[in-house]
């Protein structure tokens, strides 16, 4: 440490007295008054010390083998807490593993600061080749919700304060803050610093909705022959969870969750139409979007997935996300628990679904839940074990740990899982979200399992397993409630490509022989292997029961998946293989 405070009054809630302090100190007492109580991490230059004197606080450092999954892990837990995740990170190439983290947080809109050590200014500035040498600031603006640098240590406490407001407020995002050594290390009079310093009161303000756009809105649905209502991971977010429910139940409105928005209303609710999604999207003729996007994860709202004359009404916080895919004939400005107040109050006795419409969507529901359970059952005792038969296993399972997070990433795997293990609390639920990306499971997992202290199951396809699977060390050095159950079938996607042309593996055959429940073994977790779903049921319920680090290596038949998933219309196919 560089200095040490010498304090016995208050100032701005900070401590303070009549010595010096430093860079150091005024980040960690800044993060204090804004009730910040973990930190998520890796260090070295010039940070270390950092992280050493916020542990000394009583914040609580978690440590990283990788700096994406650190920032991943903040990203879960702004995305749990409605609170911005912190994330500290080195300079230069340890910023820029944390910056991909960051930009997928933007673009799922949690809330998470990114603070980073970085260089020397004038001598970055001059490109005169100094340790670690990266203009950080600059490159951060382009893939985060906003960034900012502090250049002087009695500008920390503002800098802290606008990451934290720009994180929450409005649409939540990731924010970049630069911190150079310089002024990590900068020494100045501890009252001064303690003056500097202040908590941010109320960072995400309620937004109201105008009357007159609920009105238009309520008009719309009550004059709807099929309306729908589309649940997405910002409804999730909002917390608004009671407000959503008397909303549906008291319409009768039939919804369709999306993956992260499960659980808002139980999987199997007689109004959700999760199993009969294609029938509700090609035929629905007025939607309503409570904090989902026309993105890709919906077909851009495009016919023929959507009736072409479709009416959409759009919950959102951002007005500017109106009207980017398809026209949106009700928009609804306002945080989603303000939009819901109003269109609770206003809508009394103006809604309700009309009956052959959800009678319609039910029998669909039906004949698909029915086709889902001949096919879980068909592979209850296939071998080599398929995706169904080990999902099942593990649905099976969970359904005595209604309180258990479930983080999932692969292609097959996380395509398959959310349509067999039902959900039934909010926010339990955290996958690959809108980008789609691979590497989110162990950052996601550790978040949730240190926010929450309750059981974390990871379900991770192979390939998606080995971008973040060092951190087996980080859950078993904290100990954390985190089973990882790995479906190994030996491939990305599958693992049955042969290369025609060489001895080499094809481009996408990983190891079928790879025992991934013996890398946790090396770390002191608990290792298991499971050739059968009921292998696999034993394994889990017995890894669940104790509470501990555990991984599942699920061999899965190498020929099981599809190519892409359930996206092999994205990945463009050459006239075949040279």
């Amino acid at each position: 440490m560089t200095a040490t405070h010498s304090t016995d009054t208050i100032v701005n809630g900070a401590r303070t007295g009549h010595g010096l302090t430093d860079g150091h100190h005024l980040v960690v007492d800044a993060l204090k008054l804004n009730d910040v109580h973990t930190i998520y991490g890796l260090v070295g230059i010039p940070i270390t010390d950092l992280a050493r004197i916020a542990q000394a606080s009583g914040i609580r450092y978690i440590g990283f083998r990788h700096e994406s999954d650190a920032v991943h892990a903040a990203a879960a837990a702004g995305f749990l807490t409605k609170q911005p995740g912190v994330c500290l990170t080195v300079s230069g190439p340890g910023f820029l593993n944390g910056l991909v983290a960051l930009a997928n947080a933007t673009t799922n809109c949690f809330p998470v600061v990114q603070i980073s050590g970085s260089s020397e200014r004038h001598i970055v500035d001059l490109k005169r080749g100094d340790y670690e040498e990266l203009d950080q600031m600059t490159a951060a603006e382009r893939f985060a919700k906003a960034a900012y640098r502090v250049d002087r240590a009695e500008d920390i406490g503002r800098g802290i304060a606008r990451a934290i407001r720009t994180a929450v407020s409005g649409r939540p995002g990731g924010v970049y803050l630069d911190i150079p050594a310089a002024v990590l290390g900068e020494v100045i009079d501890a009252h001064k610093g303690a003056k500097s310093l202040w908590r941010v009161v109320d960072p995400a303000p309620r937004q109201l909705p105008a009357p007159k756009a609920v009105n238009r809105a309520i008009t719309l649905l009550a004059g709807a022959r099929r309306p729908l209502v589309v649940l997405g991971k910002g409804a999730a977010y909002a917390q608004a969870d009671n407000q959503i429910q008397t909303f549906i139940k008291s319409t009768g409105l039939p919804f369709l969750p999306m993956s992260m928005a499960k659980g808002l209303l139980p999987d199997d609710h007689p109004q959700s139409v999760a199993a009969a999604r294609s029938l509700a999207l090609r035929e629905a003729d007025v939607v309503m979007l409570v904090g989902a996007r026309l993105n890709w994860l919906l077909g851009h709202g495009e016919a023929p997935q959507w009736n072409p004359n479709a009416k959409f009404i759009q919950v959102d916080i951002e007005a500017a996300e109106f009207d980017s895919n398809q026209p949106i004939a009700a928009p609804l400005v306002g945080d989603i628990s303000s939009v819901m107040d109003a269109l609770i109050e206003q809508s009394r006795g103006r809604i309700m679904a009309p009956t052959p419409w959800r009678d319609r969507l039910s029998a669909y529901s039906a004949q698909n839940v029915a086709r889902m359970s001949q096919r879980l059952s068909r592979s209850a005792d296939a071998h080599p074990m398929q995706f169904y038969g080990a999902l099942r296993a593990i649905r099976d399972v969970m359904r005595a740990y209604p309180q258990a997070y479930i983080v999932s990433e692969g292609a097959n795997t996380l395509d398959f899982a959310r349509n067999v293990i039902d959900m039934r609390v909010p926010r339990h639920r955290l996958d690959s979200g809108t980008w789609g990306i691979m590497g989110i499971g162990m950052g996601y997992a550790i978040g949730a399992a240190v926010e929450t202290d309750a059981p974390v199951v990871a379900i991770e396809g192979d390939s998606a397993f080995g971008f973040s699977g060092m951190e087996l060390e980080t859950i078993c050095r904290y100990q954390l409630p985190i089973v990882v159950v790995v479906f190994n079938n030996g491939g990305v996607y599958k693992g049955d490509d042969v290369n025609s042309a060489s001895a080499d593996p094809s481009p996408t055959t990983l190891m079928l022989s790879a025992r991934h429940d013996r890398l946790i073994e090396a770390f002191g977790g608990t290792g298991y292997q499971a050739a059968t779903p009921a292998e696999l049921s034993t394994a889990l319920a017995d890894a669940l029961a104790k509470g501990a680090p555990a991984l599942i290596d699920c061999v899965i038949d190498p020929t099981a998946g599809t190519e892409s998933g359930h996206l092999t219309n994205l990945n463009p196919k050459s006239l075949g293989h040279a």
